[in-house]
């Protein structure tokens, strides 16, 4: 199967286009469509038809580019776009995390992000598909690239709101390469698939806000998520987490609260991801 690329340009349009026309565009590295609303776009995800275009060869875990959308006339496709697959069954075992989670723990970060309203993690979600179970991301189109190597001393506002909630997170395997900066200026946020253990695990190249006070936004983010786990948001981590992930979720958050200020990192263990970029 020809590797997809990892950066897409030049956005085509969803709709009617044949299959094989979406499929040629994809290859060639176009985004395929980024017109239709977030909404639309969230259902097509969870309903629509997946079509693998290629896989991407520069992940540790088995990734394919595709293209998700609803049936239209016989040959082509109706309303689509392109998204990121991950099935359970290419999941690579780990030692510290159990065989066959990292997709439910992508969709809980997405829940998470979702939750605290910053838009961090592009939608996700768990649904079947051509190579079983998996993960399905909405591919996010880059405007522009950062060097890699000037993250860890950037006082970007957008990436101080990933430092945050990878605290909540966990996140075990922050890099630069997963950190995504729209047309807007908001970063986003993928791979989070080594996220919710119990025991801590901060892994990030993000470290420039240790020990800094959280503002009063920041406060108030925690505030309202920490309701919601005790509410409908710890409803939905339930159903695709450990009970003990949720609880310890939780806890983090009352942590963070108790002591408004960023993590310090943990002298004891290695808390920066290897490769970091």
């Amino acid at each position: 199967m020809p590797a997809a690329t990892d950066t897409c340009t030049d956005a085509v349009g969803a709709r009617g286009l044949s299959r094989e026309e979406m499929e040629a565009a994809a290859l060639e590295g176009r985004q395929v469509g980024t017109g239709l609303d977030e909404e639309t776009a969230a259902r097509l995800l969870r309903q629509g038809e997946l079509t693998v275009v290629g896989r991407m060869l520069s992940a540790s875990n088995a990734t394919f580019y595709a293209i998700v959308g609803e049936p239209g006339p016989e040959g082509e496709l109706g309303p689509a776009v392109s998204c990121v697959y991950k099935p359970q069954a290419g999941e690579r075992p780990l030692v510290d995390f159990p065989d066959g989670t990292l997709a439910a723990r992508e969709v809980a970060a997405y829940e998470v992000s979702r939750a605290s309203g910053w838009e961090i993690v592009p939608p996700t979600v768990l649904r079947d598909g051509p190579l079983g179970p998996g993960m399905v991301q909405l591919w996010v189109e880059a405007e522009e690239s950062d060097d890699p190597g000037l993250l860890p001393e950037s006082d970007d506002p957008a990436l101080r709101r990933v430092a945050l909630l990878d605290a909540v997170l966990n996140n075990a395997d922050r890099k630069g390469g997963h950190l995504l900066r729209l047309a807007d200026g908001r970063v986003m946020a993928i791979d989070n698939g080594l996220c919710f253990a119990v025991s801590p695990k901060l892994r990030t190249i993000l470290w420039q806000w240790r020990g800094l006070p959280l503002d009063k936004a920041e406060v108030a983010m925690l505030t309202a998520l920490r309701a919601d786990l005790d509410g409908a948001l710890g409803e939905r981590l339930r159903e695709i987490l450990d009970e003990s992930e949720v609880e310890a979720t939780a806890k983090r958050v009352d942590q963070l609260l108790a002591d408004p200020r960023f993590p310090l990192p943990d002298t004891r263990r290695p808390v920066v991801p290897w490769p970091p970029f």
